[in-house]
């Protein structure tokens, strides 16, 4: 070889196969295991057999045969002459479309006659062996909403000369927020285009179409015989897609509806609803709820004849299930407040002379009237203008000091919980026995920020009376400075919310009152996941009116396991006759509109404390139809506005329909003391968990929220005046003992830093407030902390201590805590403002 031509390659060493154990003796075993724990098996998989080939067949084949009995089920439930027929919600989405004449066109091409295009009607398809019940919709929110809970198939109506406009954009973002079944689409006035632009539009609508169900993109011109037809087949053939939250509970599309008053009283009566039984089993013993009015018990359930099975002998009715009373669901929905359980303790002397004096004043305020209070406006306001100018602590009070009266009055009560099992078996709990008994704590929380006025710029002017103004007097008395002013109050609220967004929670200590009076309800955590929070500490009496579970799960899947026990089966035509129903419930029934009935579960009825995730809705339609010519209205609308935590708002929870104020806090998972962080507003893109009062649901359930408009406005539904979709989510549990923690920053400033230590000023004003707030930890926004040592003068001025030198820019912070709770404010929405009070 010549030079260099050897070389010793290591990796071409032959290296033998190591022996299975990888260690050859019990020495280098121990060495390897030291220190190690050995991994807990467990006990009920320890005999478990090994699965062979053929088991493993068997296990699909049966899988197998399960789903085609369910397909099997499904598809006798509409086949037959003594089938339910498949309900289709016709959805106008453009403004020139007519969905009575997509009904009338379905007649036409299998030659059948229609009594009112303007009614859910059944269409008889002999050919197909199907009945299909046609609901035409006029372009309605509300009532679009309630047709969708029910509908098997929805059929979106567009047009081939005008784009989707803003209403139906809204239309189809709520929808695929509440539950989508299975959906295609008919096309109008395609005979009315050029032949050679039909193919163009055609696959343009598709797109769009496709863009909001990629699954689901038929387009039929129902104007044509042949492609009626060939929808007709296409809806009779096709399976509906299930909606778990819905098909969960037995529900009705009415056919007809008649009322019966009792005997002695015009005002309730019996509500006869003749329809198929959908969904789930049909129980007596179950409530049932009318969207709009509440729920009622059922008297009993008679069969119906089907229309083509009916004869001459068939007129007489069976009674197919009647209540028993032992097993009925009871209509109380809320707790009785006893007052006197709980913790008895014999008030002192000052408490009775302290509540003689406080009587003494309610009794004196009671006799005279309050004088006005004067408004401090600039000078040179009128009496009109002073009308718009709000007080600048108007907001902060209704943010804090109210719920500060909330927790004066929710103290001032015993408190008592009906825990229920889950057999529902509700029993009160005694608190005494526990060693929860709830403290009164006195005193009431201000906070006003306001600075001193300038006494040459400002004047007292007294309010008077509020006056109806005349329409033609509003132009003469329009003053574009007024008009200034709301704006700019508006758009101080956005500064707000975006100052909770970039500085949440920081707020200046205000000189009067104390900072140990002002901020007297709050406690410091030294962990904000881990600390200490007894969840039944100082609970408001609301508390005593609402049920808990005591295991919410156990109670959930023992109700859901027994949902086809009993009642009348899917699919059965029966009159269900609702005992005790107000007769305003027929008399404010529109026969266009279809009328629905659902069937509540066991405890549904019961209010409780319900948390649901939320999200702000910022979709828009980005897919438009270049081949068709804009529509004249607006554009889709996105409402951007600010949400402040126990605003009004109306919410749509599954087939629900509410009034509430919901309390925003962060959808966290939370330590092990279950504390989440109370958020003042509704944050744009992230989700958020929305605590209120409201009766029990199992969810899952879809939740839409949308403004509601207080003082008498009334809020409506058409495609003018529709509101915009706020957020959506879907109900999350019924944990009572979510702690919601309003959290407020107070914040200081380096005025002398010495090594690790450091004169904090700004944080408080008086010597007081500073040994009062001793025992909580500082931090600072740079890392460091700390802890107060000693006060310094007589200026809020203070030595404190940090585990390392600070920055002369650093910012010290303490963070207090105060739990939060709902307003018990829960209502029933109806239309057109008619609202009652939930008395279900």
């Amino acid at each position: 070889m010549g030079e260099g031509g050897f070389s010793h390659r290591s990796g071409l060493k032959q290296q033998n196969k190591g022996f299975k154990s990888r260690h050859s003796t019990k020495g280098q075993v121990k060495a390897k295991t030291k220190g190690k724990v050995d991994v807990a098996t467990s006990v009920k998989h320890k005999h478990q057999t090994v699965s062979h080939k053929a088991d493993r067949k068997n296990q699909a084949k049966l899988v197998q045969q399960r789903k085609r009995h369910d397909l099997m089920q499904s598809n006798r439930l509409f086949s037959g002459v003594a089938g339910a027929p498949k309900i289709i919600a016709i959805i106008p989405l453009c403004p020139d479309v007519d969905a009575r004449a997509i009904v009338k066109d379905l007649h036409d091409s299998v030659g059948a006659q229609c009594v009112s295009y303007d009614q859910p009607t059944v269409l008889n398809v002999e050919r197909f062996k199907q009945k299909l019940q046609l609901v035409p919709l006029r372009r309605n929110l509300l009532e679009i909403l309630d047709a969708v809970k029910v509908a098997d198939f929805i059929m979106f109506v567009v047009s081939a000369e005008v784009e989707v406009d803003r209403f139906g954009d809204l239309c189809l973002t709520t929808i695929k927020a509440q539950g989508v079944p299975s959906t295609f689409a008919a096309v109008q006035h395609l005979e009315k285009v050029p032949p050679k632009k039909q193919s163009d539009i055609r696959k343009s609508l598709t797109a769009y179409m496709e863009d909001h169900f990629p699954e689901d993109s038929k387009l039929f011109h129902l104007s044509s015989e042949t492609e009626a037809l060939a929808a007709l087949r296409y809806i009779t053939q096709q399976r509906p897609k299930p909606i778990v939250w819905r098909d969960r509970h037995a529900y009705m599309l009415g056919e007809d509806v008649q009322f019966a008053p009792n005997e002695g009283d015009e005002t309730t009566g019996t509500l006869r609803v003749k329809g198929y039984v959908r969904g789930n089993n049909l129980s007596a013993n179950r409530l049932v709820h009318i969207p709009g009015h509440g729920d009622f018990q059922i008297k009993m359930i008679t069969s119906l004849p089907t229309a083509a099975g009916a004869t001459h002998m068939d007129t007489d009715e069976s009674v197919l299930d009647v209540p028993v009373p032992e097993l009925q669901d009871s209509l109380v929905a809320e707790n009785e407040v006893n007052p006197m359980e709980g913790e008895q303790t014999w008030p002192t002397e000052e408490e009775l002379q302290e509540a003689e004096e406080r009587l003494q004043r309610l009794g004196a305020g009671s006799k005279t009237e309050p004088p006005k209070k004067p408004k401090r406006v600039p000078k040179g306001t009128s009496a009109y203008q002073a009308a718009w100018i709000v007080d600048e602590n108007d907001d902060e009070e209704d943010e804090d000091d109210v719920d500060e009266d909330d927790d004066d009055e929710s103290n001032s009560n015993t408190m008592d919980v009906t825990m229920t099992d889950a057999d529902g078996v509700g029993a009160p709990v005694d608190w005494n026995s526990i060693g929860l008994g709830h403290t009164t704590n006195g005193g009431a929380e201000r906070q006003s920020d306001e600075e001193p006025s300038d006494e040459d710029e400002y004047e007292d002017l007294a309010e008077e009376e509020d006056a109806s103004e005349k329409p033609e007097a509003f132009d003469a008395t329009y003053d574009e400075a007024d008009e200034a002013a709301q704006y700019s109050a508006f758009l101080s609220k956005q500064d707000e919310a975006r100052d909770d967004l970039e500085f949440p929670d920081e707020v200046n200590t205000p000189k009067d009152p104390a900072a140990r009076i002002r901020f007297q309800r709050y406690r410091g955590l030294k962990s904000f996941r881990t600390s200490p929070w007894d969840p039944y500490e100082n609970l408001p009496v609301d508390y005593s009116r609402i049920f808990q579970f005591q295991n919410f799960k156990r109670t959930r899947r023992r109700v859901l396991d027994g949902l086809s026990e009993g009642g009348v089966l899917p699919g059965t035509r029966v009159t269900v006759h609702v005992k005790d129903v107000p007769r305003a419930v027929i008399d404010e029934r529109d026969p266009s509109r279809p009328f629905t009935l659902f069937a509540l579960l066991p405890h549904e009825h019961k209010f409780s404390v319900l948390n649901f995730t939320v999200t702000r809705n910022t979709s828009t339609n980005t897919t438009t139809s270049s081949t068709l010519p804009a529509s004249s209205s607006t554009p889709t609308i996105i409402d951007t506005a600010p949400v402040k935590s126990k605003e009004p708002m109306i919410l749509h929870c599954g087939f629900r329909r509410y009034v509430v104020q919901p309390l925003y806090s962060t959808n966290t998972r939370g330590g092990s003391n279950n504390v989440h962080k109370f958020e003042r507003f509704l944050q744009t893109g992230r989700s958020s968990i929305a605590t209120v009062y409201a009766p029990i649901q199992f969810g899952p359930a879809p939740v839409l929220m949308f403004r509601y408009n207080p003082g008498g406005v009334v809020t409506q539904w058409d495609a003018d005046h529709a509101q915009p979709l706020l957020a959506h989510g879907s109900v999350l549990d019924l944990d009572s003992t979510r702690i919601a923690a309003k959290r407020v920053i107070l914040t200081g400033h380096p005025f002398k830093v010495h090594k690790r230590g450091a004169v904090i000023r700004y944080m408080f004003w008086h010597p007081a407030d500073i040994n009062y707030f001793k025992p909580v930890q500082l931090v600072t926004k740079l890392g460091r902390q700390g802890h107060i040592r000693d006060t310094l003068g007589t200026h809020g001025y203070m030595k404190c201590v940090f585990d390392g030198p600070l920055k002369g820019e650093d910012t010290v912070c303490m963070y207090l805590y105060k739990r939060v709770y709902p307003k018990w404010n829960t209502r029933a929405y109806r239309e057109e403002i008619k609202e009652v009070r939930m008395e279900m």
